[in-house]
């Protein structure tokens, strides 16, 4: 049996610990008809100026590659949560707003997402969670 690192574990630890996390958020998200990632999707642009972002800056904060957060985008177009703007200055930047129906989404999914994380940090102490919170964000965690 090899050793491996404490970073190395850290590491590890994360990856399972997201997949736990990801599939609960993704299994009470669902009472809302969205996962997790449009969920992701939907606090970016409710929290940013106007409720719009550029693509990229969208598929940047989730995670996702310039493709990928196309496939993503699309249902939800469908379903009028988000909205293409153009660019005025430039038409190779497209922009992605939220719609008020993907605002009404968001907002009736919060108090999900909340209680789901509060449920999932039982066990750790206030303490630990913002020592965690320093550590993620020293990692590149942005939101604080």
């Amino acid at each position: 049996m090899s050793t491996i690192s404490q970073e190395l574990k850290l590491f590890l630890n994360l990856t399972i610990i997201q997949t736990i996390t990801a599939k609960r958020f993704d299994a009470k998200l669902q009472n809302h008809g969205i996962s997790l990632n449009e969920f992701m999707i939907l606090h970016h642009l409710a929290n940013a100026q106007d409720e719009k972002l550029r693509r990229t800056d969208v598929a940047e904060k989730v995670g996702l590659t310039a493709s990928g957060i196309t496939r993503m985008l699309s249902p939800l177009e469908k379903l009028g949560y988000v909205k293409r703007e153009a660019n005025s200055r430039d038409a190779r930047v497209s922009y992605v707003k939220l719609a008020n129906a993907g605002k009404k989404i968001y907002l009736e999914a919060i108090a999900t997402a909340e209680s789901t994380s509060e449920q999932l940090m039982i066990p750790v102490k206030s303490k630990k969670l913002e020592d965690l919170q320093r550590v993620l964000i020293e990692l590149g965690g942005t939101i604080e």
